[in-house]
């Protein structure tokens, strides 16, 4: 199945841009504000939520992130405007991470000083390796200050659990995902079952220290996992969600709704839509396998 997936990832990249648009429709809300909007009332229409990201990362000079922050600006009056049931994510390097931290610092906290002013919450994603520390950096220091920003930690890192013991005493909002980045195996777990391990292991961590919790995976094993420690620790409603990617597991995401749990689907928009949908792709392969399959009707 691995080398059907990576066939599909490299045919993909030799399509037409307008192919690939076709392929990825389905997990990329549009181009514009006004498509992450409509998508958005979509979802809430069902009883879903929603965290909106303007596509974009590796900003190569401050205007650029500027510009970013500007949008991601945008996204916060577009839900106090259109009262959308979401909040907004945000990637560090497009901020200007990788180009002046202090810089970056400045960035990401005008946007959570908007998002205090609205009632509403900045996820700060994390990115690859090189900037895992700069990322719990920049959260700590604003999260000292705002309590409305929250973090993602990724399971398949092998220094995660340990990252969460700190984190906790904090009292850190997060995303716990897997982890999509290319990493060498002496810094993450390689082996399926080892990344589910440390998943299950860091939310009964998590769970157990009080935080909230984005449960975000779109695996059932991770799924069940996760309601088996939400019975048995009786842990309340109000300290976790669910989160998925837009047209990722729908079946299993309204599983989820209708099983009265809160889900919260991740609405990506924007130009830079191309980029982002070869890197899923190359990053996770199995999702070329999903959409492949989607699209011709096999579930």
């Amino acid at each position: 199945m691995s080398f059907f997936n990576n066939a599909i990832v490299t045919v993909t990249e030799l399509m037409p841009k307008s192919v690939v648009g076709f392929f990825s429709s389905k997990y990329i809300a549009g181009e514009s504000l006004d498509d992450g909007i409509r998508v958005v009332k979509e979802l809430n229409a069902k009883g879903i939520f929603a965290t909106m990201d303007v596509l974009g990362e590796s900003v190569t000079n401050k205007a650029e992130a500027e510009d970013a922050k500007n949008k991601a600006s945008d996204v916060l009056d577009a839900i106090v405007k259109h009262k959308l049931n979401a909040n907004l994510s945000i990637k560090p390097t497009q901020m200007g991470l990788s180009i002046d931290e202090e810089f970056a610092y400045n960035r990401v906290t005008e946007l959570v000083e908007k998002a205090a002013r609205i009632d509403n919450f900045v996820r700060i994603d994390m990115e690859d390796s090189p900037y895992t520390d700069k990322t719990f950096n920049l959260f700590k220091r604003i999260f000292s200050e705002y309590k409305n920003v929250g973090v993602v930690i990724q399971a398949y890192l092998r220094r995660t659990y340990s990252d969460a013991m700190s984190l906790n005493k904090l009292g850190a909002n997060y995303r716990l995902c897997k982890g999509i980045y290319v990493e060498p195996a002496s810094i993450a777990y390689k082996g399926k079952q080892e990344v589910r391990d440390n998943y299950l292991r860091t939310l009964k961590e998590m769970f157990s220290s009080g935080n909230y919790v984005g449960i975000a995976t779109h695996d059932k094993f991770l799924i069940d996992g996760a309601y088996d420690l939400i019975k048995e620790m009786n842990i309340p409603k109000d300290k976790f969600e669910f989160q998925m990617l837009l047209g990722v597991r729908e079946d299993l995401r309204d599983k989820i709704n209708a099983d009265g749990y809160k889900i919260r689907v991740y609405v990506p928009f924007g130009k830079d839509w191309y980029a982002y949908s070869i890197r899923r792709l190359k990053e996770n392969p199995q999702m070329a396998g999903h959409i492949f399959k989607s699209i011709i009707g096999i579930k």
